[in-house]
């Protein structure tokens, strides 16, 4: 029976050390997700001169959101970055400061402008921009894009649509 007792407890203490936990598991640090987008700006070199498109890429990487067409608009209205400054890059805001809402429904993003529009009789406004950024995806055929009262000019049908504060 003495023989048997060695062994065993050999074989208990090895069972105790393999289920009792020798230090905290280690955290592996896990990255987030990104996504990189692709962002128009106006090219103010291009615009000056008259020579069409207007509109430049960028990128960005941020981390992946719930809604891509939204990621790429709060991206616009953050503006260029100071190195995309540099290169003659800008937004063109006619009075806006952001957006409040977007909407995605049978092919038509809905658009809702915070701040108080206003083209100032310029032909080329934030609405060119909107359009490049949202009709890069495959799901968005129109835009129509509401002024911080909630109007825009056609508010009905598969068209795109500005607010009156946006015409030149």
């Amino acid at each position: 029976m003495r023989r048997l007792i060695f062994p065993i407890l050999v074989l208990a203490l090895a069972i105790v050390a393999c289920c009792s936990p020798c230090s905290p598991p280690s955290s592996i640090p896990v990255s987030p997700v990104t996504v990189t987008l692709t962002i128009y700006f106006t090219d103010m070199a291009r615009f000056q001169a008259g020579t069409e498109p207007y509109e430049v890429v960028v990128t960005r990487s941020v981390p992946e959101p719930a809604s891509l067409p939204e990621a790429v608009l709060t991206q616009l209205f953050l503006g260029p970055t100071e190195a995309e400054r540099a290169q003659g890059f800008a937004i063109m805001l006619s009075g806006t400061t952001g957006f409040s809402t977007l909407t995605i429904e049978d092919g038509i993003a809905r658009v809702d402008l915070t701040g108080t529009c206003a083209s100032q009789g310029a032909a080329y406004t934030i609405a060119n921009l909107i359009f490049a950024n949202l009709k890069q995806f495959h799901e968005i055929q129109w835009v129509k894009i509401y002024d911080q009262n909630n109007e825009t000019e056609t508010p009905g049908g598969q068209s795109d649509s500005i607010p009156f504060c946006l015409e030149p």
